[in-house]
């Protein structure tokens, strides 16, 4: 195929958008030709920037595409260029309507298999199938392939790191510590390791190592601003860097402590070791860090916690295990840090 062009459908969520990533890496690697155009969230287009002969298109899913009809505005603002293919690497409703318009118009389109029933038999409470399921990343990749354009995971490369921040490089140049990031927050309270066990983890690894906390939201950035003043060796990047910094600053850290989040993603997308904790969710799900031993995602005793994974997304608690992540003790996590920081 001369000159390919690719569309990509991915609206949010930064961790999901984020693990697209290693698969364009590999996409271009084998195909150099190629051009695409990834529709997602204005905030995420720095996710990309490593990447030429790629257009990123901004959805505004508050007023211009809001609805049905502004997925019917959006249609008619991407079909006037001819592309090769459409890749559905969402499959919610709206990418569904989206995906649906393009098919009358005979483009070809692929949408993501979620792998929804063997989740839900993973996640379900009687007669449970604990076994891993297929890593979302090659899910990502086997769209590519249903549209002619295999790719080999195992081919993927890392990037070369880009100039550290300006805002960081006094720091960098000053400090002979290795650096530790940590990002203690999740989307919901079953994925978050509770704070004040956090705590015990910063107040241990901030005596020797240089911190960086992660986070967003106001309510976020206030406990992370308590623990900046609390502690020495230990920088708030949240409210006050840009996204486009603190994925540049990425490849600097020796060691990311993250929970079943997002910025596991994003250090991992450098090849910088990942320290993943994992409370009701489970690695099984499909969304553990890209090129991560299984070793570095701690996870909780199922004996004590069978239902785990209760959920994909961490938002279900079964009664009893309001409790369960504290089960995982500071100790541990520090241990398992240092043990990697180390290496």
């Amino acid at each position: 195929m001369k000159n390919p062009h690719l569309l990509l459908l991915r609206f949010s969520a930064l961790g999901d958008v984020a693990m697209t990533v290693p698969v364009i890496r590999c996409l271009y690697k084998s195909y150099p030709d190629l051009k695409i155009t990834f529709v997602s969230r204005p905030y995420l287009e720095p996710l990309f920037e490593e990447f030429e002969n790629f257009n990123f298109y901004p959805i505004d899913t508050g007023v211009r595409h809001k609805g049905v009809k502004g997925i019917c505005t959006l249609f008619s603002e991407l079909i006037k260029t001819p592309f090769s293919g459409v890749a559905d690497l969402h499959g919610v409703l709206r990418t569904h309507l989206l995906s649906f318009l393009f098919t009358t118009t005979f483009f070809r389109v692929k949408q993501i298999n979620k792998g929804r029933i063997a989740k839900h038999r993973l996640i379900r409470k009687k007669n449970k199938k604990f076994q891993p399921l297929t890593p979302t990343i090659y899910r990502y990749a086997d769209v590519f392939r249903k549209l002619g354009f295999s790719i080999n995971i195992e081919d993927h490369e890392f990037p070369d790191k880009k100039p550290i921040p300006e805002n960081f490089i006094n720091l960098y140049n000053q400090s002979d510590r290795k650096w530790i990031g940590i990002a203690p927050f999740a989307s919901y309270k079953g994925k978050t390791y509770p704070l004040d066990l956090m705590q015990q983890v910063i107040a241990y690894l901030q005596k020797d190592y240089q911190i960086f906390l992660f986070g967003a939201g106001q309510k976020e950035i206030r406990k992370l601003e308590v623990w900046e003043k609390a502690y020495t060796n230990v920088l708030n990047t949240a409210g006050n860097t840009s996204l486009r910094d603190q994925i540049q600053i990425m490849p600097y850290l020796d060691l990311m402590i993250s929970m079943d989040s997002s910025n596991g993603h994003l250090a991992a997308n450098f090849g910088t070791p990942v320290l993943s904790l994992w409370g009701l969710t489970h690695p099984f799900c499909g969304f553990a860090p890209f090129y991560q031993p299984k070793e570095n995602s701690l996870t909780l005793d199922r004996k004590k916690y069978p239902l785990i994974p209760t959920s994909v997304y961490g938002n279900i608690t079964p009664s009893g295990y309001e409790n369960a992540f504290r089960s995982l003790k500071p100790k541990e996590v520090i241990e398992k840090a240092l043990e990697l920081v180390k290496k």
